[in-house]
């Protein structure tokens, strides 16, 4: 368990930082083709939305990610649930959100079939 939680850990931060631009094959590997998210803001957004974004995110923000942890739902689904911190200054510290996940596993990988983020306030 502790190596799936490892993996998925690894594909929530491969979504957050490799420069999806220059790399959007990544894309159709990552997401589900029937993916959606719940923004922070509680806005309901189509793969294509957050797709739009992916493609034009600063590829130079780095992220954190704590209290990581996966509940295997069923055989090749499972649920992560995590802290995420932008680190644009590593002196400063940046708001947090709580942000859940749903991987399916299909085929020969791991894709996000849904997300929904929470801003700590």
């Amino acid at each position: 368990l502790a190596s799936l939680a490892e993996h998925i850990q690894q594909l929530e931060l491969k979504l957050l930082q490799t420069d999806l631009a220059a790399n959007p094959a990544l894309i159709d590997e990552l997401l589900s083709g029937n993916f959606e998210e719940i923004s922070s803001s509680g806005e309901v957004n189509s793969r294509n939305d957050v797709i739009h974004w992916l493609l034009h995110k600063d590829p130079h923000i780095q992220w954190t990610l704590t209290d990581f942890r996966i509940k295997v739902l069923a055989d090749d689904w499972v649920l992560a649930h995590y802290s995420a911190q932008k680190r644009d200054n590593p002196n400063a510290t940046g708001k947090q959100s709580i942000r859940t996940s749903i991987w399916q596993h299909q085929g020969n990988h791991w894709k996000m079939v849904f997300h929904q983020a929470y801003r700590k306030s």
